[in-house]
């Protein structure tokens, strides 16, 4: 009798693949190498990603500055937008490794989520991880993970140095900005509202969003 296609899903570590037993043809999983960066915890933080094909070429590099941070919130920030990328490009199954141990093991079940400012980054990344055919995420030593970690230095470092290119902090210069409204769009995903600018806001500035469609979103499949 030829065995029936086949679904595993592991509930207890928070892992998932899907596969077909027999299979041969499936396309190779493409890989995304992710790490955040906080200098202070919290402090200036970023993230910086690197997503790969099956056969090992490189397709993209994502790097952001996104305000004072702690590490592990930046290290969940790297996570969503590989997510985010993968999904929004079609790519069905996605292996991330992470130095951060942490946030490895809350992914996969073996850590609780404590933190209230990861709760609701961790749910997220949850919902989003759970909508690809085949994935996994994997902790690696910081020495594998050197670029995501050069680029996520990168943007704090560009970020630094277009603050002290005038000889004043970045904030100071926000502050002195004339008052008024700014104009920014901005993409919804998976229940995230992204900015496609950088936004550069002291804690705890409040804004308004009004929300006006600019494109009616792509059908569901």
């Amino acid at each position: 009798m030829p065995r029936l296609p086949k679904s595993t899903r592991a509930g207890g570590d928070g892992l998932f693949e899907d596969s077909v037993a027999g299979q041969k043809n499936a396309t190779p999983a493409h890989q995304a190498n992710i790490d955040g960066a906080a200098r202070g915890n919290p402090g200036p933080a970023s993230y910086g990603v690197v997503i790969r094909d099956g056969q090992g070429e490189l397709v993209a590099k994502l790097k952001k500055y996104i305000g004072r941070m702690t590490n592990n919130v930046a290290e969940y920030y790297g996570l969503i937008a590989a997510l985010d990328y993968a999904e929004s490009h079609g790519i069905r199954a996605l292996r991330v490794e992470s130095d951060s141990e942490l946030m490895v093991k809350q992914m996969q079940g073996q850590y609780k989520v404590k933190s209230e400012d990861l709760k609701p980054l961790f749910e997220r990344a949850k919902k989003m991880s759970m909508g690809f055919t085949s994935f996994r995420i994997d902790h690696v030593y910081r020495e594998q993970n050197r670029e995501a970690d050069a680029l996520a230095n990168e943007a704090l470092d560009e970020t630094s140095g277009a603050a002290s290119a005038s000889g004043a902090p970045q904030k100071a210069a926000v502050a002195d900005a004339k008052p008024g409204p700014r104009w920014i769009q901005a993409r919804f995903r998976s229940g995230i509202l992204y900015p496609l600018e950088d936004i550069d806001l002291p804690d705890g500035t409040e804004v308004q969003l009004v929300l006006r469609p600019l494109k009616r979103p792509a059908p569901q499949k």
